[in-house]
């Protein structure tokens, strides 16, 4: 089998209520999804996360090393690849485009062999899997303690465990509406924060103070990824859980990160990081670091898709009769893109998701959904 063609699809749609988290505001949702040919007629599908127009022309960059080889070589193509581009691109936008084309390989080794993802990595260890509400994001209009406590509570009795509120806003502020939700949602179910690395160390350690009461789940990206020394500080000033990584690359990032000491859970993006090849790496490094690892999710359902082929053969920490399970973020806001792309959309009950059994990532993509959101 050898590939044929490899095409980057960027997707593009308006929202009917532009939303607004620490740093930015969305008025669209886009994608970037790569589609990898053979010619035994076998196509795999992957995602890039990531601005689309970047991350298109890295995986456009990826063409000529790509075609005519076999696409069951997967960690060899990775190699080629990264090593070709490194002088270019070891974090970033090369990376999330060789994420991309890593899940395609992966999703076309499966349809060849008949197999899911998670068999071919040596799993399953769960066939379904918990999941998280993200959402709780800022509108334009309205009092952001009520809407937000009434968005929470929307999940908690649809079945969701937990939640994720957006921070960043201004500590009082953020103090404010994070005490309304846990108050809204009751004790029992969990509550995380992400500041989207919006705040110094000085701020996101006088935020953690005001709200560690609470029973946090975790704090997200408190402070910038560069900063280390201040994931560190914000860690060690406060009982809360501190968790990153969507913002790193590869093993190598990575290592950094776990060496240093200044990450209570981990959260590589699968669609970022390198790959389903590359997670799994990053993953075993975290459990030898005892280091929790919950993937960062933000993107179509190829991207959830991809989360969930790895959630199924990632451990539970520790080992134990009652272990800490490894949960699925699963986005709740508004995607046009994201919920029309697949034939048969992934979906939760009551919180919970089954991971796909089908060969490679398990899904079927709708063409005329390529077609209609298409940006030209």
């Amino acid at each position: 089998m050898k590939i044929t063609e490899v095409r980057a699809h960027r997707l593009e749609a308006p929202l009917s209520e532009p939303f607004s988290y620490a740093r930015a505001r969305y008025g669209t949702r886009a994608a970037m999804i790569v589609e990898i040919v053979t010619d035994e007629g076998l196509t795999g599908w992957g995602e890039c996360y990531g601005p689309a127009s970047l991350t298109a022309a890295a995986v456009e960059a990826f063409r000529p090393q790509l075609l005519g080889e076999d696409p069951l070589r997967t960690d060899w193509l990775w190699q080629e690849i990264y090593a070709r581009f490194r002088d270019h691109g070891q974090k970033g936008v090369v990376i999330q485009g060789l994420s991309g084309v890593d899940i395609a390989l992966w999703d076309l080794k499966g349809k060849k062999l008949g197999l899911p993802i998670h068999r071919l990595m040596g799993g399953p260890l769960r066939s379904e899997v918990r999941a998280y509400a993200t959402g709780l994001y800022r509108r334009d209009e309205g009092d952001p303690i009520a809407y937000l406590a009434e968005e929470a509570s929307a999940y908690v009795e649809a079945g969701f465990g937990a939640v994720k509120l957006k921070v960043g806003f201004g500590v009082e502020e953020d103090a404010a509406v994070t005490a309304a939700l846990r108050e809204a949602i009751g004790p029992k179910a969990g509550l995380m924060i992400d500041a989207n690395h919006a705040y110094d160390s000085i701020s996101a350690i006088r935020l953690a103070r005001k709200v560690e009461h609470l029973d946090i789940g975790w704090f997200e990206e408190p402070v910038p990824p560069e900063d280390l020394a201040g994931y560190r500080a914000v860690r060690a000033a406060t009982s809360i859980p501190v968790a990153g990584g969507e913002c790193e690359f590869t093993r190598y990032g990575f290592r950094e990160v776990l060496t240093s000491g200044s990450i209570d859970i981990l959260q590589p993006d699968t669609c970022a990081a390198g790959g389903l090849s590359e997670a799994k790496k990053i993953a075993d490094m975290s459990i030898a670091f005892g280091v929790r690892y919950v993937p960062h999710v933000w993107g179509t359902g190829i991207a959830t898709a991809a989360a969930l082929q790895l959630l199924a053969v990632l451990p539970a920490t520790p080992s134990a009769l009652r272990p800490v399970e490894p949960m699925l973020e699963l986005d709740q806001t508004q995607h046009p893109v994201r919920d029309a792309l697949l034939v048969d959309p992934i979906r939760h009950q009551r919180g919970v998701v089954s991971v796909p059994q089908g060969p490679g990532l398990g899904i079927e993509v709708d063409r005329a959904a390529l077609d209609h959101f298409a940006v030209r």
